[in-house]
């Protein structure tokens, strides 16, 4: 039994399940709030899949990149379940969660802001290069470099910004991971303590 969390974008996300099929799921749109919202979403996936969270055998979540705010949730929660009920828990990159909607060559984009994306290629789930953040012509080149001219899928809120590299990339918007995607790459990583993924210095700055 695997419950896989996601909060690291402009989604929350939970799923339950059972040697990889999916006992329940539910997923909401948010830009803030998650911190509010996740734990009554896990109580209300766990209730509708008829299990009491002792029964639960391994916790996956997202550890980024992604919002500061939401990755802390999403990590602080994971841990706090995992250490209360002495269950093991695995990261996953967000961008390798984002990427497994897509079979074949996929590349997640994330749009950063300050004009650069996050961005991680996969081809059948193995990864072609290590997640990064880059300026948008950057991640555009290093697209075109990987692809080769072969039809690909951009996943993400960055995939517009880099369509016009290869212009007949099929786009998947998606506002965060699927936690269920989550849940089943959760399963096949080794048990380790969950550490946020950050790419770039936080937006933020302490008043002077």
């Amino acid at each position: 039994m695997v419950l896989g969390l996601d909060t690291c974008l402009t989604a929350c996300s939970v799923a339950v399940t059972d040697g990889g099929r999916v006992l329940a799921y539910a997923s909401e749109v948010m830009a803030r709030g998650h911190q509010e919202r996740l734990a009554p979403m896990a109580e209300r996936v766990m209730a509708e899949a008829g299990l009491s969270f002792d029964r639960l055998e391994r916790i996956g979540v997202t550890v980024g990149p992604g919002s500061f705010t939401g990755l802390r949730v999403g990590v602080a929660f994971a841990k706090g379940l995992g250490a209360s009920l002495a269950v093991p828990t695995a990261g996953v990159g967000t961008l390798e969660a984002l990427a497994a909607e897509a079979g074949g060559l996929a590349f997640a984009a994330v749009d950063a802001r300050r004009d650069q994306v996050y961005l991680q290629g996969f081809e059948d789930g193995r990864a072609l290069m290590a997640p990064d953040v880059l300026p948008v012509h950057v991640a555009a080149a290093r697209l075109a470099e990987l692809a080769m001219g072969r039809p690909l899928t951009l996943v993400g809120s960055g995939g517009p910004l880099l369509a016009g590299v290869s212009p007949g990339a099929r786009l998947i918007k998606m506002e965060g991971a699927d936690a269920r995607h989550v849940a089943r790459l959760a399963s096949g990583k080794a048990a380790a303590p969950l550490r946020p993924l950050y790419l770039r210095a936080p937006d933020a700055r302490l008043p002077a």
